[in-house]
């Protein structure tokens, strides 16, 4: 499948390739790892993103966005991935534009939409509560009085978030409450993460809430978008990893030959490339069925996922071990692509997450 790209979906396309590599290469995510940023993104760059305007993609034109889509915001992601930049677009343009442009009251929308598509506001969702991906798996509780107790892991962003919107199980099943980080009872920790991103775990305590429309439709809603632009995140680095590893099978020579003329690395090679091409149409068709509201769209994203797992972990296992010892080296930027596979393929559902939930969607 070949996406056909309007002329404005191009431009964001090109215009993303050309910024992250210019802006974020992965000298950036070295340098913010090994300062120890308390931030641990640019939030110079950031400004500059929502200057682009991609803060505002999944953001109604009335709240200060252009509801480009969410093919758009894949584009942009897409480009993000190459270059393994660290930024909030999985967390605040996707998770928590979504969430508020489409459960928000008009009151809350006014209040966070436009500093969030501004790149004033940082939002975290508080989702899951141990090491696997189990969205409807809720222990948090929210009582009546609208106080919030429970843990949530894995936070993206969560430590330099200004808003929290927690899932919580409250006497209606699952709701989504917006929590301030700076009040009472909330407690936020930073986690070290493999792959140098943001990351916490947040701490709830009677902590005071107010409730956000929605709550498991909307939540499996946005979460399907962040599934299927965060594959797409993953079919870039899987790509830039191919293609430093094609680069170097061309430029490294044993016994007085470039290794890439062996056969047994160009059968691997071979594989890369297939297994990618094959990733990106299901991408491709995962975000267009998205923009276009299929009803086939929840199974096509897990499939995406799930495809993007295997061959992120394919591409970055295979880089490291086809560049040889350099490739296990810090010094060397391959082994970057093979920490960020490790923890997006868990993030949002690993694979066999999804291939359950795709049977499941198939009716087996």
């Amino acid at each position: 499948m070949t996406l056909i790209l309007n002329e404005e979906t191009r431009m964001v396309r090109d215009t993303a390739l050309d910024f992250f590599r210019e802006r974020s290469p992965i000298l950036a995510l070295r340098k913010l790892r090994d300062d120890s940023d308390p931030d641990g993104f640019d939030r110079a760059l950031w400004r500059q993103m929502a200057e682009l305007g991609w803060t505002g993609f999944l953001v109604s034109e009335d709240y200060g966005g252009s509801g480009f889509g969410v093919t758009g915001l894949g584009q942009a992601m897409e480009a993000a991935g190459r270059t393994l930049a660290a930024t909030p677009l999985l967390s605040t343009a996707l998770l928590g534009a979504s969430l508020l442009d489409l459960g928000g009251s008009a009151g809350q929308k006014d209040e966070y939409l436009a500093p969030l598509v501004a790149g004033n506001l940082i939002v975290a969702l508080a989702l899951e509560e141990s090491a696997r991906h189990a969205p409807h798996r809720i222990a948090t509780i929210a009582d009546d009085s609208c106080h919030l107790t429970g843990e949530k892991r894995f936070v993206l962003d969560g430590h330099i978030a200004d808003l929290l919107i927690v899932v919580a199980r409250d006497s209606e099943g699952i709701g989504l409450y917006l929590v301030d980080p700076r009040a009472p009872g909330v407690t936020r920790t930073r986690t070290t993460m493999v792959d140098s991103r943001n990351a916490s775990i947040v701490t709830l305590q009677h902590a005071p809430a107010e409730r956000l429309g929605g709550g498991t439709a909307l939540l499996d809603t946005v979460l399907d978008r962040a599934r299927a632009c965060l594959a797409a995140e993953m079919l870039g680095s899987a790509t830039e990893a191919f293609e430093r590893t094609v680069q170097y099978l061309k430029d490294r020579k044993q016994f007085g030959v470039q290794i890439g003329t062996f056969q047994a690395l160009k059968h691997r090679a071979a594989q890369m490339f297939c297994e990618i091409e094959v990733t990106r149409s299901a991408v491709v068709a995962a975000l267009s069925a998205l923009d276009e509201q299929r009803p086939d769209a929840a199974a096509l994203i897990s499939l995406a996922k799930a495809k993007a797992n295997d061959t992120i972990y394919l591409c970055g296992n295979e880089g490291v071990q086809m560049h040889g010892g350099i490739g296990m080296t810090d010094e060397h930027e391959i082994g970057f692509f093979l920490k960020r596979a490790r923890v997006a393929q868990a993030t949002f559902g690993d694979s066999v997450f999804h291939r359950d939930r795709y049977a499941t969607l198939m009716g087996y």
